[in-house]
């Protein structure tokens, strides 16, 4: 596995929503071209931009969200790319760790990418985040990592608490109205 080739095609895959995320993206397919290190070595920050692979878990109409005590938001669950890893086994890893269930089918490429500095206890860095999806049902056990985690809670699309939520919450709900029908 060639690890930057293959960061470089899933940030190439995604089709940009708007201007925003085009030169996200065009700046992030940059820094992979830069050779500068992915992965997170180090917690928190080092290097001071990372990769991350979030996760939003969907039932129809509906995005299942944790209440992370460190970013102190309503978040898709997700977590820092590995050295060497692909960001899709990422996925499936953090949410075996974070939710405890296997992805029950293949994780597609990502619908997003997002450039964010962090904000709550260990602000300081920032991540470049690809936004998976993973259909879930809405009654699928959890067991989620309360040493990570205060709550997890299902909410409806319209219903999801923005003003305390990742920054490109809202600019993903559109893009997911539009990917979901």
């Amino acid at each position: 596995m060639d690890f930057r080739a293959d960061i470089r095609a899933e940030i190439a895959s995604i089709q940009a929503l708007d201007a925003l995320e085009a030169q996200q993206q065009r700046e992030a397919l940059a820094w992979v071209d830069s050779g500068a290190e992915l992965a997170r070595l180090a917690k928190p920050a080092t290097p001071p931009i990372h990769l991350v692979a979030y996760f939003a878990v969907v039932a129809p109409g509906e995005l299942l969200l944790v209440d992370h005590k460190n970013a102190q938001l309503w978040l898709p669950s997700g977590g820092h790319v590995e050295p060497g890893e692909h960001p899709r086994d990422t996925v499936a890893r953090e949410l075996q760790e974070e939710l405890g269930f296997a992805p029950p089918h293949p994780i597609d490429a990502p619908l997003m990418i997002t450039r964010s500095d962090t904000v709550g206890l260990t602000a300081g860095h920032t991540d470049v985040s690809l936004w998976y999806l993973v259909q879930a049902r809405r009654d699928q056990a959890l067991q989620f990592d309360r040493d990570e985690f205060h709550a997890v809670r299902w909410f409806a699309f319209d219903e999801v608490p923005l003003g305390r939520s990742d920054p490109h919450m809202a600019r993903f709900l559109s893009k997911l109205r539009a990917f979901c029908g």
